[in-house]
C-alpha cells in the first residue's frame, strides 16, 4: 500500500495490514458491497431476423451483462459484436443440455459492441445464471473462471449481487482488518453500486466536456446517510473504499443540493475530473489504474495530478502491482 498526503504530496511505503494505523477514532469508512454475478454468458445465434442476417447459425457469441434495465432487459457488451444485430435471437445452453435454458432478443445496438438484450421470462432467471454463467475475470487474466473464482474475485463483504465486476479497492480487506478496525472507533458503513460500464469506460473523447459516462444502480442505505451526515456535521473524516464508493457519495451530495442526505437508490453517471470540489469524501483507498482511463482521473481530482503522477512514478519503480488484482493506494 501507498499511502500518500493530499496536503504534501508526500508518500510513504507500507503495507495494507497496516491500514488501521491510519485511521483515527471518529472516523467514517464506506465500502460497496455489491457482489459479482456470473455476468458472461457464451450464445450461439438463432431465429435470424433482419435481411443482414445469414440463415445459419455461426460460431459462438459472447455476451457479457453489464446491467440489469428492467424485469427482462439488460445491456450486455457483444463479442463479435457485428454478427449480432436488432432482431436477431440468442440461445444460451449449458455445455451438457442441448435446450436452451434462456432465449433473448436483441432489441438496441450501441456503440463499441453494446447490445440492449430482451430475455424470455423464466421462473428463476438467476437461477439459471448461476448455472451456465462464468464470473467475468478481468481481462488480463488469460484463463477460464473456476468454482474458486466465483468467492475469490468478491470482496468479503459483498452482499447484493448485480456487478459484472468486483469493486477491486475492496477485494484488499479481510474480516480481521475490519473487525481491527471497528475496535479502534471506525465506524464502517456500505453503499451499493453495481460495477458496469460507468465503472471502467475508457476515455474515447479528446475534451473533458464530451465525456459521458453510462448510468450504473445505486443505493444509498438509511444508516449510511444518517452516519455521513453526521460525520459532516462533526467534521470527522468520511473515507471511500474505492471510486464506486466515491462516485454514490459525490452523486447523492449533489443531487442533496446542501440538505441532509436521505436513504434512496438510483442511477449515476457522474464523471469526476480534475476541478471538482468534493462534498463529502475526505479519504480514498483505491488500486492503481491505467493511464487515460475515467478512474485515474477521479483519482487526480482527489489528490492533484501532480502528486497523483509522482505517486505513481514511485509505484512503478517500486514494482507496485497494477489492475485489479494489484496494490492499492490510500490518500489521505
Amino acid at each position: 500500500m501507498l499511502a500518500v498526503d493530499r496536503a504534501t504530496g508526500a508518500y510513504q511505503d507500507d503495507f495494507f495490514r497496516n491500514l488501521p494505523h491510519f485511521l483515527r477514532p471518529g472516523d467514517l469508512l464506506i465500502l460497496n458491497d455489491s457482489r459479482v454475478i456470473p455476468a458472461r454468458l457464451y450464445a450461439t445465434r438463432a431465429g435470424l431476423h433482419t435481411q443482414h442476417s445469414s440463415p445459419e447459425p455461426s460460431g459462438r457469441i459472447e455476451v457479457l451483462l453489464t446491467q440489469q434495465v428492467s424485469e427482462n432487459d439488460w445491456t450486455a457488451l457483444v463479442r463479435p459484436s457485428k454478427k449480432v444485430q436488432p432482431g436477431e435471437h440468442l440461445h444460451f445452453r449449458a455445455e451438457d443440455d442441448p435446450k436452451p435454458l434462456l432465449e433473448a432478443e436483441i432489441i438496441a445496438a450501441g456503440e463499441f459492441g453494446e447490445r440492449t438484450l430482451r430475455f424470455q421470462p423464466v421462473a428463476d432467471f438467476h437461477a439459471i445464471l448461476n448455472k451456465i454463467g462464468h464470473i467475468p475475470l478481468p481481462p488480463y487474466i488469460h484463463r477460464d473462471d473456476t468454482i474458486e473464482d466465483r468467492e475469490r474475485y468478491q470482496t468479503v463483504f459483498s452482499h447484493q449481487p448485480g456487478s459484472a465486476a468486483a469493486p477491486t479497492a475492496g477485494l484488499h480487506f479481510t474480516p480481521a482488518i475490519l473487525k481491527e478496525i471497528r475496535d479502534i472507533g471506525v465506524l464502517v458503513e456500505t453503499i451499493t453500486l453495481h460495477v458496469g460500464l460507468g465503472t471502467f469506460q475508457p476515455v474515447r473523447a479528446e475534451n473533458v466536456e464530451d465525456i459521458h459516462l453510462h448510468a450504473e444502480h445505486y443505493t444509498l442505505p438509511a444508516t449510511t446517510a444518517e452516519a455521513i451526515n453526521t460525520a459532516l456535521q462533526t467534521g470527522n473524516r468520511i473515507i471511500a473504499a474505492g471510486t464506486t464508493t466515491t462516485r454514490t457519495l459525490e452523486h447523492c451530495a449533489a443531487t442533496a443540493q446542501g440538505n441532509p442526505l436521505k436513504p434512496h437508490s438510483g442511477q449515476t453517471s457522474i464523471f469526476i475530473s480534475p476541478g471538482y470540489k468534493f462534498q463529502i469524501v475526505s479519504g480514498l483507498l483505491t488500486n492503481f489504474h491505467l493511464p487515460k482511463s475515467t478512474l485515474l482521473m477521479l483519482v487526480s481530482a482527489f489528490a492533484g495530478r501532480e502528486a497523483v503522477l509522482a505517486a505513481y512514478a514511485h509505484a512503478v519503480r517500486g514494482g507496485y502491482r497494477f489492475f485489479s488484482y494489484g496494490d492499492c493506494m490510500l490518500l489521505l
